[in-house]
């Protein structure tokens, strides 16, 4: 029980005393240890907190007096006894020692050992209680507690820290290079830094011998604390604004060239890097030198901490393309790379990335050449697989910028960047991807990787062509349409890839280029040309006896007018195309040897020659042009959208076409093989309608604003379509024709009926294939069907006037416009004098409407002028009794026409009357009435009058293609002749034809009948009602 109750005590009472003493004495005696934060790979900002926490002071041999931390640690129970009873006492003691305060605490005493010190020089009497001078004790007590406190660094800047902290560091330069520059060891200049670099020093100064003398113990200490201190106060801009003012630049610089010792150069490439995140420090550091001496210390040092501090600087000295140029022409890129091939640590790893990333913005020819000789292109590619993202991704970003040098494409494509670049673009654009911004690198990337064969062969394998197809079906990536169908050029002679690019179905989406508004390619530098065809620089003191004989013909013959005009570089190549024979020799003047914007073939290969004006659609002619050379391109490019649009480049160009374009749609229209395509696809019809007559398939139906039809659209129009009908009245078409319309699927016969009309002009063959095989009611028989193409009334509409031109060719090319009725000499009106006050003949009957009106007649005119009225009024109805005789479901507008007509009027002009005028409905109108009561009433003269005055009325010359639908909805045969005749007449234009042929298809609905026999009594030329051809 007592042993029980004296481990109680022990471990209740006195263990937390023992633990108690122990911390206490370990916090009073130790100095403070903390690390140097690695930095952090970011690729947003240059900024960072990079604040010393003295690597180096950590590694001091202190005294085991100094360090009771060790002793300590470790105890026994024995102990516990005497330390219990002491325990209180030394606790008292370490309040007491914490709470008495020290001269170091005052900013004002820090500030004044400082300025004592920039005064006075670096000595000072050691304190025997510490081993300390006093301006070490302050410069200790400035980084460890003053500058870290909360506002530290601003107050320190306030109070005036920083002109003397900058003069004790100019001391200390001076102190430290007085030696180094007398002894046989000196440290290696800027100038000799790439010849005899400097050994590395170790962690320890003290421990790893070198080959320059190191510097006394004291300066090395002071020069690390006070470069710490500078370090951590260029952290804030204000400070890094003020030491450039101050002048501090030249003084770090001296140190970096002096001063090999690791933990100094890592303290000041810190301080470096960061007044080089402000742009005027940044300038004023490369005036300095520093580059050169920093590019020796990456070859001389072995610390890895001190690798990472130059590493920044240098990454922050790249903040502008001139200082990206200078740190490649000086030879910054190449230590790095060859640094980043040493498997270093992972923080190094990511601050190396971090630089080759910003000294490759804008990549430079240098930047490309060290970072090959370095061997980084390897280590780049497979660090593109590593496992921490920001790494990773700045990895893409440095191989995607190497890209727009072509000299290292080659190499980057051997070592595998080809797959690493698509794989990453790939995943970017899946469904878990990034943003459109973040593929644009990427996307130039591999679009500049398709100027070398090595590399598009990689590509294609990879699966990049699906990559950028999907690219250009991609509206949200409009922007990059232009460079990617540019790179497509590329595989213009790859027939495998060609093969792939068609079956991916490029050629809708080039069409789409055409009739798009994409702008222009972004122009590359010359060092993104390929390298296949590397260029060849020409001396310019050259200038052998061939080129000054060439020069003086050309100066003879007047196509020079100096010998300045022509340079040594000049090759037939770069003169413009020929123009044709004129009947003068025109004389070159100066500015015509200077051609436009020139087509070129992708690679500068020496035979590429200039063929024509190579604008934004180049590219997509260029390939559209190959497609079309194969011995069967109808699959791809006599399509709807292919046709469409190079007809919308043709017609829509600014100025004259591009003759390759010309050239394509005439090469497809010269190939049998895509006779058929034409047909099926509507493509002859469309070159009829959109070149010929100018109707565009988003001009229809309502008319837009669209440049005026030239005759030199015309002219191309009929030279295709002549084109295709030599193919079609060849033996071989007549046969691809006949066996479409006979054993053709129904939308094929259909479309071959409303394209022969276009393209056969032999009687022999539209006249079998269209009468008498049954071709033209196969197409008549179609209208009132769902519409195979937009435009597809129309083409119907201008098929069937031409084919009415070929039946009959004799006929006037124009009718006589119809006299309106009321402007002819009227008849007299035998019914009006009924009318008057005292009517001569006296009415003996009345006809009394529905609406109470009383009608005067005469019975016997009546009787006579109709056999329903003859069976009314003189037969055994009761009405032959009667004076006032009723007529049922007339209105007086209706029955007025009538009773002219019962009284012998014809021509008078009362059938006009019911008739409403142009744009108001038929249906339901007084003229529809009064034509149902001419029939119900066995008038057929009265009907065929009205139906006179309907169609004068609503299909002469104030009437329009919407009238016809209108009049059709009559229902009267003879209506529908004559709305056929409308339609069809030689004096409509195209649209109105089109337009009325809509309106009697909507008119008819879906009893096609008597419409086909319409259209077809007009087209044959006979009357309605005749014998039709079957």
């Amino acid at each position: 029980t007592v042993t029980l109750r004296a481990g109680v005590w022990l471990l209740t009472c006195v263990y937390p005393v023992v633990l108690n003493q122990i911390r206490a004495t370990s916090e009073a005696s130790a100095i403070p240890r903390t690390t140097t934060p690695a930095p952090e790979l970011t690729t947003t900002s240059r900024a960072e907190d990079t604040r010393d926490t003295g690597v180096q002071l950590r590694k001091r041999k202190i005294p085991q007096a100094r360090h009771p931390r060790k002793r300590q640690r470790t105890f026994s129970f024995r102990s516990l006894g005497s330390a219990a009873r002491s325990g209180a006492e030394s606790e008292a003691r370490a309040k007491m020692a914490a709470a008495k305060p020290t001269l170091t605490d005052s900013l004002s005493f820090c500030l004044a050992q400082l300025a004592a010190a920039a005064g006075e020089g670096l000595g000072g009497e050691k304190d025997p209680a510490t081993n300390e001078t006093p301006l070490g004790r302050a410069l200790l007590a400035l980084r460890t507690r003053h500058i870290k406190a909360a506002g530290g660094i601003e107050r320190f800047r306030a109070r005036g820290g920083l002109r003397p902290l900058l003069a004790l560091l100019r001391r200390a330069a001076t102190a430290g290079s007085a030696p180094s520059q007398a002894g046989p060891g000196s440290a290696p200049s800027a100038a000799s830094a790439a010849s005899s670099p400097a050994p590395a020093s170790g962690p320890a100064p003290s421990s790893v011998p070198s080959s320059t003398p190191s510097p006394p113990v004291r300066l090395r200490k002071t020069l690390d604390l006070a470069l710490s201190i500078l370090a951590d106060c260029c952290t804030e801009g204000a400070c890094r604004a003020e030491v450039r003012r101050l002048g501090g630049i030249l003084p770090l610089v001296t140190i970096l060239q002096c001063m090999k010792t690791d933990s100094i150069q890592n303290r000041t490439a810190r301080a470096l890097g960061n007044l080089a995140m402000e742009p005027e420090s940044c300038g004023d550091i490369h005036c300095a030198g520093a580059v050169p001496l920093l590019v020796e210390s990456l070859t001389a040092c072995q610390d890895s901490q001190c690798l990472q501090s130059v590493v920044r600087a240098l990454r922050n000295l790249a903040d502008s393309p001139q200082h990206r140029l200078a740190l490649a022409q000086q030879g910054a890129v190449r230590p790095l790379a060859e640094l980043l091939a040493t498997a270093p640590d992972a923080a190094l790893t990511s601050a190396l990335v971090r630089a080759l990333l910003e000294l490759s913005r804008g990549c430079s020819r240098a930047c490309a050449e060290q970072l090959s000789l370095g061997g980084g292109l390897g280590p780049l590619v497979s660090l593109a697989s590593h496992p921490k993202r920001v790494v990773r991704e700045g990895t893409i970003l440095i191989l995607a910028n190497l890209c727009a040098q072509g000299l290292i494409r080659p190499a980057l494509g051997n070592a595998g960047g080809v797959e690493v670049l698509v794989d990453e673009l790939r995943q970017r654009r899946g469904p878990n991807g990034s943003s459109p911004a973040s593929q644009q690198p990427l996307v130039r990337a591999v679009c500049l990787l398709c100027r070398e064969a090595i590399n598009r062969a990689r590509l294609r394998d990879a699966g990049g062509l699906d990559l950028l197809i999907g690219l250009l079906r991609d509206p949200r990536a409009s922007a990059w349409h232009p460079r990617i169908v540019a790179a497509l050029v590329g595989f213009l002679y790859d027939t495998g890839a060609l093969g792939r690019l068609q079956a991916l179905g490029l050629v809708p989406l080039l069409a789409g280029q055409l009739c798009g508004e994409a702008g222009e390619e972004e122009e590359e530098g010359r060092e993104a040309a390929s390298w296949d065809f590397p260029e060849e620089r020409t001396p310019e003191r050259a200038q052998g006896g061939s080129f000054r004989s060439l020069r003086s013909w050309l100066i003879s013959e007047g196509y020079a007018a100096s010998p300045d005009d022509i340079s040594p570089n000049w090759s037939p190549e770069q003169c413009p195309p020929p123009e044709p024979v004129e009947p003068a020799s025109p004389v070159l003047t100066p500015t015509s040897l200077r051609a436009p914007r020139t087509q070129r073939t992708p690679s500068r290969s020496p035979a590429a020659a200039i063929e024509e004006p190579w604008g934004r659609e180049g590219p997509a002619l260029l390939l559209l042009s190959r497609f079309s050379q194969a011995p069967d391109p109808s699959g791809a490019l006599v399509t709807g959208p292919a046709l469409y649009g190079l007809l919308t480049y043709v017609t829509g160009a600014p100025g004259p076409p591009s003759p390759r374009a010309l050239r394509i749609l005439s090469r497809l229209t010269c190939n049998p093989a895509c006779l058929e395509a034409f047909v099926r696809s509507y493509g002859a019809a469309l070159l009829r309608a959109w070149l010929v007559l100018g109707v565009a398939p988003d001009d229809w139906p309502a008319p837009r604003a669209r440049p005026t039809l030239h005759s030199r659209h015309r002219e191309l129009g009929e030279r295709l379509l002549q084109n295709l009908t030599v193919q079609a009245e060849s033996p071989f078409g007549v046969g691809a024709l006949t066996h479409l319309l006979l054993s053709g699927s129904p939308e094929d016969r259909v479309a071959c009926a409303l394209t022969l009309p276009f393209i056969c002009r032999k009687p022999s063959v539209w006249r079998r294939l269209l009468l008498e095989q049954g071709g033209l009611r196969l197409l008549l028989a179609a209208l009132t069907r769902p519409a195979p193409h937009p435009l597809f009334l129309f083409f119907a509409a201008d098929s069937l006037s031409c084919l009415q031109d070929l039946v009959s060719p004799t006929m006037s090319p124009a009718v006589p416009q119809a006299v309106p009725m009321d402007l002819d000499s009227p008849s007299p009106c035998l019914y009006e004098p009924l009318l008057g006050p005292a009517p001569v003949p006296a009415p003996d009957l009345h006809f009394l409407l529905d609406s109470g009106l009383q009608l005067p007649a005469q019975r016997a005119a009546s009787a006579t002028a109709s056999p329903f009225f003859r069976a009314l009024l003189s037969g055994s109805f009761a009405e032959a009794q009667m004076d006032l005789v009723p007529l049922r479901g007339l209105s007086p507008g209706a029955a007025w026409p009538i009773l002219h007509h019962l009284h012998g009027c014809r021509g008078c002009g009362a059938a006009l009357g019911p008739v409403p005028p142009p744009g108001q409905p038929l249906l339901g109108s007084e003229a529809e009435e009064a034509l149902e009561a001419a029939g119900r009433f066995l008038l057929p003269g009265l009907e065929e009058e009205l139906e006179e005055a309907v169609g004068r009325i609503h299909l002469g010359p104030q009437g329009g293609p919407e009238s016809v639908g209108e009049v059709f909805r009559l229902g009267r045969p003879r209506l529908a002749a004559h709305c056929a005749r409308w339609t069809l007449g030689p004096e409509q234009c195209p649209r109105k034809r089109g337009l009325a042929l809509v309106g009697l298809v909507e008119a008819a609905g879906e009893e096609a009948g008597p419409l086909t026999e319409a259209l077809l009594a007009v087209v044959m030329g006979i009357e309605l009602g005749a014998r039709v051809p079957a």
